[in-house]
C-alpha cells in the first residue's frame, strides 16, 4: 500500500495538483463572485455587440473574473493588471489588424506583442492575450469598431469587474480588494523568539490560515525561504561607514521591513554625540523621516542597499586593489 501512495504522490506532483488549503464557503465566495462578474460583462458586451461579439468578449473577461473572484490577492489580479492589460492588449490587436493584411501573422504578432507590452507596462494579465487577438480575428463586427474597440467594450469591460471585484470580495473581510485594501487595520503579530525556525509544516498551516488561493505550492516557499536564508547569510554585519545620501535596510521582512535615506549626517564618528538625519524610503510604519544618533543609526541598519531593476538590492562593496612594491 506504501508503494501505492508513493506512486500516487509522484503523479500528482509531476501532474501539478496542489493541495486544497480553502474552505467551502471560500470556493462557493468565488463562484458567487464570478457569476455576478460574467453577468455585468455579458449584459455590457451585448449591448454594443452582437452575439458573436459578445462571446468574444466572454471569453478573455470571462478569464478575468475567474482571476478577480478565485485568487483576488494575485499579482495578476490587481487593478492595473485587469486595466491596463486588457487596454493595451485591445490597443495592440486593433493595430495588427489594421496594418498587417496577413491573418495568420496578425493573430500571432497581436499575442506575441501583446505579451511584451504588458511586460514592459508592468501589467502582466494572461486574460489580455485573448482581447488582443479577438481583435484580428473577431470579423467584420469587431473590426468596424477600430481604436474604439479599446473603449467599448474592452475597457468598460474591465472597469465593470474591477467594480464589481471591489463591491463584491469587500463583503468578506479576508479577501477584500484591491490586495492593498485587506491589509489596511490588520494588527500586527508577535515577533517569533529568537531561535524558533519556521518549518515546512508552518508555512502549510499558514496557507491555510489565508483561506484564499495563492499561487504557489508550499514546497515552493520552502525553497524561497531557503534561499532567502542563504542570501541573508551573505552579509550580517552592520554598516560601519555611515554615508549622507546613501540608502540603508534594516533586514527586517513583511511589515517590520523599512528603507531609510541619511539626508543629512553630523559627526558621524561621534557615536553618542553626532546626528543623523534620514527619511523613509519604503516600507516603515508610516513615520516619513526622523533624527537619531551615528550609533542608534548603525544598530537599526543591517546593510546598505542600492535599487536595481526596480527592487531594492544589497550593496556589494569592492574592497580597493592593494599595489604590490
Amino acid at each position: 500500500m506504501s508503494k501505492v501512495w508513493r506512486i500516487a504522490r509522484e503523479c500528482y506532483a509531476l501532474l501539478g495538483i496542489p493541495k486544497n488549503t480553502t474552505t467551502h464557503t471560500e470556493k462557493l465566495v468565488s463562484s458567487a463572485g464570478a457569476f455576478i462578474g460574467v453577468l455585468t460583462v455579458y449584459a455590457v458586451s451585448s449591448w454594443y455587440l452582437s452575439n458573436l461579439g459578445a462571446l468574444l468578449m466572454l471569453a478573455s473577461m470571462g478569464a478575468t473574473a475567474v482571476l478577480l473572484f478565485a485568487v483576488p490577492h494575485g499579482a495578476l489580479s490587481q487593478p492595473w493588471a485587469v486595466v491596463g492589460g486588457h487596454v493595451v492588449s485591445a490597443i495592440v490587436g486593433v493595430t495588427c489588424q489594421l496594418v498587417i493584411p496577413n491573418l495568420f501573422w496578425a493573430a500571432a504578432l497581436s499575442v506575441g506583442v501583446a505579451v511584451a507590452a504588458m511586460y514592459y507596462l508592468r501589467c502582466i494579465h494572461p486574460p489580455g492575450g485573448a482581447t488582443a487577438l479577438a481583435a484580428v480575428i473577431g470579423g467584420p463586427e469587431l473590426h468596424a469598431l477600430g481604436y474604439a474597440y479599446v473603449v467599448t467594450p474592452v475597457l468598460i469591460n474591465a472597469v465593470n469587474l474591477v467594480v464589481a471585484a471591489v463591491v463584491f470580495n469587500g463583503f468578506f473581510a479576508w479577501r477584500r480588494y484591491p490586495a492593498h485594501w485587506s491589509h489596511i487595520g490588520s494588527t500586527s503579530q508577535p515577533q517569533p523568539r529568537a531561535g524558533i525556525a519556521l518549518t515546512q509544516e508552518d508555512l502549510a498551516a499558514a496557507m491555510e490560515r489565508l483561506n484564499t488561493y495563492v499561487d504557489i505550492s508550499t514546497e515552493e516557499l520552502v525553497e524561497l525561504m531557503e534561499l532567502a536564508s542563504e542570501h541573508a547569510q551573505e552579509h550580517v554585519t552592520h554598516p560601519q561607514t555611515l554615508a549622507q545620501g546613501s540608502f540603508y535596510s534594516n533586514g527586517e521582512v513583511g511589515k517590520r521591513w523599512c528603507v531609510r535615506q541619511i539626508i543629512k549626517i553630523e559627526n558621524p564618528e561621534q557615536a553618542t554625540t553626532g546626528r543623523v538625519a534620514y527619511k523613509t524610503i519604503a516600507g516603515g510604519d508610516g513615520s516619513d523621516s526622523g533624527l537619531c544618533t551615528p550609533e542608534a543609526f548603525r544598530e537599526w541598519a543591517r546593510f546598505e542597499v542600492v535599487k536595481q531593476n526596480g527592487r531594492w538590492v544589497k550593496r556589494q562593496h569592492v574592497e580597493p586593489a592593494r599595489c604590490s612594491a
